[in-house]
C-alpha cells in the first residue's frame, strides 16, 4: 500500500473550478476582511490563480451558491464577502432531506432530540438578563388574542432565547436550522386557543427550571413540550406525517 501523505483536501475537488473555490475560501478565511468589504477584482484573481476567466467565474459562482460571497455587476459592484446565512442553510438542507424523501416527521424528531438539549445548556449557562428575555416573551404571549401569525412569531422567540442561553453555538446553529424545516405553520398546522394556552404553560415549566438551574428538569419540560407538535400532526393533522419535507425558499441577499 503506497503510505505517502494525501492532503484530504486535494481529493475532493471535482473540477478545476471546484479547487480554486477552495482555495479562495481559504483565503478568506485567512483574511481579516470583514463582511460587505471588497474581497478582490477578477483581474487580480485571474492574474494570482493563473486559471481561465470561465474557472475563476464558476469557482466564484460556487462560493456565491455556499453565501461566502456576493457578486454585485455594474459600477460600484464586485466580489463582496458575506457569512453564510442561517437561511442559506436551511435551504440547502431542505433540498437535501427532499430528494432523499425524509418526511416532515422526522425532522420533527431531530428537533425533539435538539431541543431539550439547549435546554439543560440554558439552565446552566443562561444569564439572569436570558432569563428576563424568556419572561418578557412569555408575558406578550398571553397578551396575544388568538393572532395566529404572532403567536408564532412569539414563540419562535422564546424558543431562539433558549437556544442563544444555552452558549452552545453549534447546537443554535442545528436549531435555527431545523426551526425552519420544522415549522409547522409551513405545512399547514394551526394553533388552536388550548393549544397557545398549553404552549405558553409550558414555556412557563422551562423557565421555571432554567431559573432553579435544573438542566435535568429543564430537558424533560423542554421535550414534553416540542413532542406536543407532533402529537397535534398525527391527531389533527395526519396527512403531514408521511409527507415529504417540505423545500424552503432560496434565501435573498439578507445576512442573519
Amino acid at each position: 500500500m503506497d503510505k505517502r501523505a494525501i492532503d484530504p483536501s486535494e481529493s475532493v475537488h471535482k473540477s478545476k473550478g471546484d479547487h480554486v473555490a477552495h482555495q479562495l475560501l481559504q483565503r478568506i478565511i485567512a483574511s481579516d476582511l470583514k463582511q460587505g468589504e471588497s474581497f478582490a477584482t477578477e483581474a487580480e484573481l485571474l492574474a494570482q490563480y493563473k486559471v481561465s476567466r470561465p474557472t475563476l467565474r464558476e469557482s466564484l459562482r460556487i462560493l456565491e451558491h455556499q453565501g461566502v460571497l456576493e457578486l454585485r455587476p455594474g459600477p460600484g459592484g464586485g466580489i463582496i464577502l458575506r457569512r453564510p446565512s442561517i437561511a442559506t442553510l436551511a435551504h440547502n438542507l431542505s433540498v437535501f432531506l427532499r430528494l432523499h424523501d425524509v418526511p416532515f416527521v422526522t425532522v420533527l424528531h431531530a428537533r425533539e432530540v435538539i431541543e431539550p438539549s439547549l435546554a439543560a445548556e440554558a439552565a446552566t449557562n443562561g444569564t439572569k438578563a436570558d432569563f428576563a428575555e424568556l419572561q418578557a416573551s412569555i408575558d406578550r404571549m398571553k397578551k396575544i388574542d388568538g393572532d395566529q401569525e404572532s403567536f408564532l412569531e412569539e414563540n419562535r422567540v422564546f424558543h431562539d432565547i433558549i437556544a442563544r442561553a444555552s452558549g452552545n453555538r453549534v447546537l443554535e446553529v442545528f436549531w435555527s436550522t431545523m426551526s425552519i424545516l420544522a415549522s409547522g405553520e409551513h405545512h399547514g398546522v394551526s394553533y388552536s386557543v388550548g393549544n397557545q394556552r398549553h404552549v405558553i404553560e409550558a414555556h412557563e415549566r422551562i423557565l421555571a427550571a432554567c431559573r432553579k438551574r435544573d438542566s435535568a428538569e429543564a430537558a424533560i419540560a423542554m421535550r414534553e413540550h416540542v413532542t406536543e407538535l407532533e402529537t397535534l400532526v398525527r391527531r389533527r393533522f395526519k396527512h403531514l406525517v408521511g409527507r415529504p419535507t417540505r423545500v424552503v425558499a432560496k434565501p435573498g441577499r439578507s445576512i442573519r
